[in-house]
């Protein structure tokens, strides 16, 4: 592989990277600017679109075993296996302090969350299309079917129109995505449209798994993490 360090300004080391990752998406944890879609709020290119990591991942056989325990808790099996992260976690990785607690965090966020997995999986793909991600996209493309998402479900998610989506609950969750994620807010309209529909707990637990995925996305596309061969085949975002 091409040696990345060339890639980093000196004195800036690749563990600076990924904290400053980080930061950034607690920074923007609700939203990324409008202008990062043009007027349309529309961006054509998806990440990765260069053909390397930016900083080379870590090998995740270098995980300790409480972190391969935490892991072993993920809901279903579309995570594990040929689905598993390689490559992000190999990110993750170079700051083993922050790593296992943030692991065990997002996890068990997973299992105590007011969202079903399937909500959830709904929520983390909207996200993949907002951020062009195609590495959070083709690895819960491979989740969400996982858990009952249909091709017909996941064209409206590509393309923001949920009329494909019976339940209530599932409309409401993606519309508020879409305004925490483009307006940086949630308006008196929305707000009065969706508090009879979801309870307190949702909406607290929403901002907490939108946040989460601020924060993989950020790395994936900051840092061109590359698909690892599992999942490199499944339908992307503009397919």
């Amino acid at each position: 592989m091409k040696n990345t360090k060339t890639l980093i300004p000196e004195g800036f080391t690749r563990r600076d990277a990924v904290k400053l990752c980080g930061l950034a998406a607690g920074i923007l944890a609700t939203g990324i600017p409008k202008s990062a879609f043009g007027a349309n709020k529309k961006l054509k290119k998806t990440f990765p679109n260069e053909s390397e990591s930016r900083i080379a991942p870590l090998s995740t056989k270098d995980l300790s075993p409480e972190c391969l325990k935490i892991l072993a808790r993920l809901p279903g099996k579309g995570l594990q296996g040929e689905g598993f992260p390689y490559n992000l976690l190999g990110i993750l990785m170079y700051n083993p302090e922050t790593l296992e607690p943030f692991l065990d965090y997002w996890v068990t966020s997973k299992a105590k969350m007011g969202l079903s997995v399937r909500e959830q999986e709904l929520v983390i793909l909207r996200m993949a299309v907002l951020y062009r991600s195609e590495y959070v996209w083709k690895h819960h493309v491979k989740v969400g079917r996982e858990f009952g998402v249909n091709d017909t479900e996941l064209d409206a998610i590509r393309h923001g129109s949920y009329a494909a989506f019976s339940a209530a609950r599932e409309r409401a969750f993606l519309e508020l995505t879409d305004a925490f994620m483009n307006e940086r807010s949630l308006s008196p309209k929305l707000w009065n449209q969706t508090k009879d529909v979801l309870g307190a707990k949702d909406f607290v637990d929403l901002i907490s798994l939108v946040s989460q995925y601020v924060l993989f996305a950020l790395n994936n596309v900051c840092l061109q993490v590359q698909l690892e061969p599992g999942v490199a085949d499944l339908p992307g975002i503009e397919d």
